[in-house]
């Protein structure tokens, strides 16, 4: 059911589903969503991951899951985030991942305006619960969006987001000008591998 309805909103929206080769479906990941731009970017990832048959968690900001909307959002995945502990949220989720592995898409910029850099959450996630981490993209200027590579954090900081920023290098989002930086506030300079520090 819900791969014929991505399938039907592929046929009457204007943006191209254009995707790597994924692992399967039941394979427990991080999935950054960026550049993260607009609302409607949760509507993109939503088919993207009913066209792929991807049990799909997200984070949101919590007053998305105040009633009736909550009931929603939740049953879409959601899981509300508290901006004022979000330390407590990635321990949560790590903990959770033992329990049950799931994919979890994350948003790194954390907002829509744009400036500043990413958050570190998808990082810490992805290593301490030892995840694998999909480059989820939207990208205006060819009116495409999908899933890019899938690739193993190794620890290095650095070396991981100069991957990540290479990927993005060309994506610009819903919005452009709401568009970040690919860089987190506390990711260390000239190939230095000491571990990132919560956001």
């Amino acid at each position: 059911m819900r791969r014929s309805l991505a399938r039907l909103y592929w046929r009457l929206s204007r943006w191209t589903l254009v995707s790597e080769p994924q692992p399967p479906a039941t394979t427990a990941r991080v999935i950054i969503g960026a550049p993260h731009t607009s609302n409607w970017d949760g509507v993109l990832m939503v088919a993207i991951a009913w066209t792929y048959d991807i049990e799909l968690h997200w984070l949101g900001k919590k007053q998305l899951f105040a009633p009736p909307l909550g009931l929603l959002t939740r049953a879409l995945g959601g899981i509300p985030v508290d901006r004022a502990n979000p330390g407590r949220l990635v321990e949560e989720i790590v903990a959770g991942q033992s329990e049950r592995p799931f994919s979890i898409v994350v948003t790194p910029e954390g907002t829509r305006r744009g400036g500043g850099g990413w958050k570190s959450g998808f990082y810490r996630i992805a290593r301490e619960a030892d995840l694998p981490v999909t480059l989820g993209y939207v990208d205006r200027d060819t009116m495409t969006c999908g899933l890019g590579p899938t690739i193993e954090l190794t620890g290095n900081v650095g070396a991981d987001m100069d991957v990540i920023r290479a990927f993005y290098a060309d994506k610009s989002g819903l919005r452009p000008a709401n568009r970040s930086e690919p860089r987190l506030a506390q990711e260390p300079r000239g190939g230095d591998d000491r571990p990132v520090e919560p956001a």
